[in-house]
């Protein structure tokens, strides 16, 4: 399913946070989103999601206007993890995957079992079937992060957005994911703080700064020098992985002025 944003603009509290994005990312293809802390790259994925509404422009899935869904039919096409996802309840972490099945869900909303080995499919994908029966308050930080990663997944969304999904994840961890999501055939929009990691799965690049898309492209065109010394604030070397050929980043300060 092809994700097209057009021309979209977010303001929050009166404040335009972010101006005039244009984006699509083409069916079953990784899209990343980079740029500094307070960006605009969470706000952005935020009105995506339908968490926000857009002050002006549209996102449309295949030429459908999601904001112009039940939230029911939107949830069956598109997933999210957002940065701050979970719950305050003390589910198992079986019982909040499961909750990835309500949109298909009908009458009770008790999961069937097609449903419950759907879900135990979505666990095991993300190496978490062993904390099924684990209360999820009580799991770490980057067991909740994968237990969350399957309740999207359960969801069989078409579209799948992502803010920072390797928060809390060791570096193995993040490469599991990510080589996952990669492969999940989906369309996933994705906002990675770690430029090394998008530049190895994401086929292309959008950079944003104050709230702008500054660069666009595939990540060996995107991550130039002079961009990250202008939107990081940082010098970057760049080397070329010994195996995949990508691009790859080794950062110092820059020079005192």
């Amino acid at each position: 399913m092809r994700l097209d944003i057009s021309g979209l603009s977010v303001a929050v509290a009166g404040q335009r946070l972010v101006h005039d994005v244009t984006l699509t990312a083409g069916s079953g293809r990784l899209i990343g989103l980079v740029g500094p802390n307070g960006s605009g790259k969470s706000t952005l994925l935020r009105c995506v999601y339908r968490a926000l509404r857009p002050a002006a422009g549209t996102v449309h899935l295949d030429g459908t206007d999601l904001h112009a869904l039940t939230a029911r039919e939107a949830a069956r096409l598109l997933a999210a993890l957002p940065q701050e996802a979970g719950t305050d309840f003390d589910f198992t972490a079986a019982e909040v995957v499961a909750m990835g099945r309500l949109p298909h869900q009908r009458g009770s909303g008790r999961p069937s079992a097609a449903d419950r080995a759907l879900c135990d499919r979505a666990l095991a994908r993300v190496g978490a079937a062993h904390l099924a029966e684990r209360g999820f308050l009580r799991l770490s930080g980057g067991e909740k992060q994968r237990v969350l990663i399957a309740r999207a997944l359960a969801q069989e969304p078409q579209v799948l957005v992502l803010d920072e999904p390797t928060n809390h994840l060791d570096i193995a961890q993040q490469l599991d994911v990510l080589a996952l999501v990669r492969d999940s055939g989906l369309t996933v929009l994705a906002a990675l703080h770690d430029l090394n990691l998008a530049a190895v799965h994401c086929d292309e690049l959008h950079v944003i700064a104050d709230g702008r898309i500054v660069a666009s492209g595939p990540p060996h065109d995107v991550l130039t020098a002079e961009l990250l010394a202008e939107v990081f604030g940082v010098r970057a070397h760049r080397v070329r992985h010994p195996e995949t050929g990508a691009v790859q980043l080794l950062f110092d300060r820059l020079p005192a002025a």
